[in-house]
């Protein structure tokens, strides 16, 4: 089976399967939504001077990006190839994300000033008809540099999100030292991809003066990464170069195979696509069943306190319908026949001498009862509201981290409770949610393998 096959075989079984139990819980599906919309993705980027648009221009075979020493460009360019039958064209922000076709509609809430600076260029490139680049503006000091006017971080989280395969350059020059990369890198990145979609390269080496030079700044770079991702061990650094300056400087040829490596990693993305889909359909997933199992054990604590209430109240409202009476004869000398002692007596009641504790029990269960609905649930419903993560085992750190992501959602499903929800049944939706797991999700990825 081809990969666009493959591709449309999991939106149908997620659309069937899945999607039905993520609108009962509320669970944003977004961005698998997006994912499967257009196609794969490659986000880049660095600091202004990284060597973005050079490697841009390499890959199209043609200068599409401008390049330089300065900031060039100040907006999120994405770059693909047209449509069939279409022509070369350059597309604005407003016209990306009002088109439902395309994954870019959420992009709305960043408002009109990150719309401004996102665009589109269709450029006629072979190897562009499945495949597109976002070339991404240059990362700044954000203590030197003003606002952008638009939340970087978190636009940078949506495309990466999205993104299939995400290159993070860097020059010699300024080898990690960016506030905005250093955010880049320790938070936004770790919350939107996995580690094995991102991928680092150090480009410009041609620009060092000597092998000495290049060690000292590729050493800063494994430095200034392992401060970033709190990590010792180092992922692979990619070294690169301007193409142009191979001829100058013949001891460049040496990284030559590994510049043409990288170059067929970027080209190859399209490959990563269903890899990152299932990543995400699992992801998402595993973000269901723990939204599912904490709503679960919610209403187990819940109906234990209801049960507990009903007991209560029918024990209470029993006592009464047998003694009630008797108390009132003995205090006020009424009825002068109470229900208890003429059954026990002669083994017949009347009628009237049912009034009372019919009507005491009638009374007494419905005060108990509502005193529960009014306080005693309630309590419990904001007891979980204040610690929801008591609702679930964090007995692992995989388990912590997915906690994590889905609290809010748990939170506000908490919040809309009420006596009837209690007695929903969250156990199916956990059993289809494995059962989906276990036979869908395991056997596409024994498909790609």
């Amino acid at each position: 089976m081809n990969e666009k096959a493959l591709l449309k075989k999991i939106q149908n079984q997620v659309q069937a399967k899945l999607t039905p139990m993520l609108n009962r819980y509320h669970t944003d599906s977004s961005d698998m939504e997006a994912m499967l919309k257009w196609k794969p993705l490659v986000l880049i980027l660095g600091n202004y001077s990284s060597g973005k648009s050079t490697l841009i221009n390499e890959l199209l075979g043609r200068e599409v990006q401008r390049t330089g020493q300065a900031p060039t460009d100040d907006s999120f360019t994405l770059i693909t190839a047209p449509e069939p039958g279409a022509t070369e064209a350059d597309v604005p922000g407003a016209d990306l994300v009002n088109d439902e076709r395309l994954p870019f509609t959420g992009f709305k809430t960043f408002g009109e000033q990150f719309i401004a600076h996102f665009r589109m260029k269709t450029v006629e490139a072979e190897e562009f008809k499945n495949l597109a680049l976002i070339d991404s503006p240059g990362m700044l000091d954000s203590v030197s540099e003003k606002d952008r006017g638009y939340d970087y971080s978190s636009v940078v989280k949506e495309f990466a999100r999205l993104a299939d395969l995400i290159i993070l350059m860097f020059d010699p020059h300024k080898a990690g030292t960016i506030q905005e990369t250093y955010e880049t890198i320790r938070n936004t990145l770790p919350e939107a991809a996995g580690e094995d979609r991102i991928v680092f390269v150090m480009s410009r080496i041609d620009e060092c003066d000597n092998l000495a030079d290049l060690v000292r700044s590729y050493g800063t770079l494994c430095w200034n990464l392992s401060q970033m991702t709190g990590r010792k061990d180092i992922p692979r650094i990619y070294l690169t170069y301007a193409p142009d300056m191979a001829v100058a400087q013949e001891e460049l040829m040496v990284w030559a195979s590994e510049r043409q490596l990288l170059k067929e990693l970027i080209l190859k993305a399209p490959g990563l696509r269903i890899s990152h889909v299932l990543q995400n359909v699992d992801k998402q997933t595993q973000e269901l069943h723990m939204v599912a199992e904490a709503m679960w054990s919610f209403a187990q604590g819940g109906k234990k306190i209801f049960w507990r209430m009903v007991k209560n109240a029918l024990l209470a409202g029993g006592f009464c319908f047998l003694f009630l009476d008797l108390i009132s004869r003995g205090l006020y000398g009424f009825p002068a026949h109470p229900f208890l002692t003429s059954l026990l007596s002669t083994g017949v009641v009347r009628p009237e001498q049912l009034l009372m504790p019919l009507a005491s029990f009638s009374i007494v269960t419905a005060l108990v009862l509502l005193w529960g609905l009014k306080f005693s649930l309630p309590g419990y419903y904001k007891r979980c509201q204040a610690k929801p993560e008591e609702l679930v085992a964090l007995d692992t750190a995989y388990r912590r981290n997915v906690w994590e992501r889905v609290r809010d959602n748990v939170t506000a499903l908490l919040a809309k409770v009420k006596t009837g929800d209690l007695f929903v049944n969250h156990a199916a939706s956990i059993n289809k949610v494995e059962k989906f797991s276990q036979r869908y999700i395991q056997k596409y990825y024994e498909e790609i393998r």
